[in-house]
């Protein structure tokens, strides 16, 4: 009998497409499997951001940014045999003067948010449902710049920008996942890799979850991190707990009215958990609409406190309607994460930790919406136009003028 071989983790997209292969054939193989090399992902792949740009953004005062530096204990090479430093930004220029010119790393998340020319990145995973996407992460390098091995509990898409970096990893089964204890960063005691690879601009790494690896600048080097959200099972029920919670009274307790004589007065008996299980309300019985709408909220709000400025009073459709109608268009806050749900007939919009009632045509359309002109105004129905309205006023949404034509 002839025996099936595992599929390569390495292969040459000649710039056919990010993947190397079809989407399917991806997910069916690969996704949450195997690690997978993918040359030319991006022939001829130029950069969408410099390393200044990157440096300006980390300078923002709302943006998550961090250095990490290198300092070599021994003359061996193994990054276990290091000390490793974190600095928390935001960051002023002045703190990047003073940084070696090896060893050292700038890291940035959410850059997609802050340029459009990299969200639009995300174009290529659209294979990919778009609220299980967190981020794009991207990092500078001096050579010789890392940030040590390290797992990840999601997947993660390693794009070189500029430069080149040597990646390692260990694929093999049950491998010590013990961390450091005299780090800041989650970093692995122990780290011996099976597999090397020298990345290029283009190449693209995907890394499932919970792989151990290691990357280290060989030159002055650009790295884009496309990360995915995977919340882990303790959040989500603690998540779904609160939210259950608000909507019930504090008159709703635990009771006994059918309570007998303790046979002994310490143990929980059967009865006491069935009055448990009627306590807990909501909990207990859990239909799929609660589910649903609590996971929509939940996913789209924003992982860290950023809040859209308020937009100021509320405008009504039909004022939205006028000014739409005079060539403004709504644009969509680059931190307001959206997606939508089915329920019955209707679909549900999530935007950014809230929820809204609408017709599926309605929720499928401004899930997928960055911006909405007066025709896409007018395609979407009453409840979505509500909607609109009291997202433009809590800021998720903004007005902007139509660009006057160049002289």
């Amino acid at each position: 009998m002839r025996m099936k071989s595992a599929p390569t983790i390495e292969i040459d997209a000649h710039g056919r497409s990010p993947l190397g292969m079809s989407p399917r054939q991806f997910l069916a193989h690969y996704w949450q499997r195997r690690p997978l090399l993918i040359r030319n992902a991006f022939a001829g792949f130029v950069s969408p951001i410099s390393p200044d740009e990157l440096a300006g953004i980390a300078c923002e005062p709302s943006a998550l940014a961090r250095i990490v530096r290198r300092e070599r204990l021994a003359a061996s090479d193994d990054p276990t045999q290091s000390r490793w430093h974190l600095q928390s930004g935001p960051f002023a220029e002045s703190d990047f003067s003073g940084l070696p010119e090896r060893d050292c790393s700038l890291l940035v998340q959410d850059v997609d948010k802050w340029d459009t020319d990299v969200a639009a990145l995300l174009d290529a995973f659209a294979f990919l449902p778009r609220w299980r996407i967190d981020d794009i992460m991207i990092s500078f390098a001096e050579p010789g710049g890392s940030v040590g091995p390290h797992v990840d509990q999601y997947d993660v898409f390693l794009l070189q920008a500029q430069g080149c970096r040597r990646w390692q990893i260990d694929s093999r089964a049950d491998v010590d996942a013990t961390l450091r204890s005299d780090c800041e960063l989650k970093l692995l005691k122990h780290f011996t890799p099976n597999a090397e690879w020298l990345l290029q601009p283009g190449d693209m790494l995907y890394l499932p979850p919970g792989m151990p690896h290691h990357g280290e600048a060989v030159d002055a080097c650009l790295t884009i991190s496309v990360g995915m959200r995977a919340p882990a099972a303790g959040e989500l029920i603690s998540d779904l707990a609160e939210h259950l919670a608000e909507a019930m009274a504090q008159s709703e307790r635990y009771r006994d009215p059918d309570l007998l004589p303790a046979k002994d007065r310490f143990e929980i008996d059967a009865a006491a958990m069935a009055r448990l299980r009627s306590a807990l309300g909501p909990l207990a019985s859990l239909d799929e609409r609660t589910l649903s709408n609590w996971f929509g909220t939940f996913i789209t709000r924003y992982r860290s406190a950023a809040l859209a400025d308020a937009g100021g009073k509320p405008k009504t459709p039909e004022s939205l309607a006028q000014l739409l109608g005079e060539g403004r268009t709504l644009v969509r806050h680059p931190f307001a994460r959206s997606a939508w749900a089915r329920e019955g007939r209707r679909g549900r919009l999530f935007i950014a930790g809230e929820s809204w009632a609408m017709g599926i045509r309605s929720a499928s359309a401004l899930a997928a919406a960055r911006r909405i002109d007066a025709a896409g105004f007018i395609a979407l129905d009453k409840q979505a136009h509500a909607a609109l309205s009291q997202l433009l006023a809590r800021g998720w949404y903004q007005l902007q003028r139509k660009p006057r034509p160049r002289p």
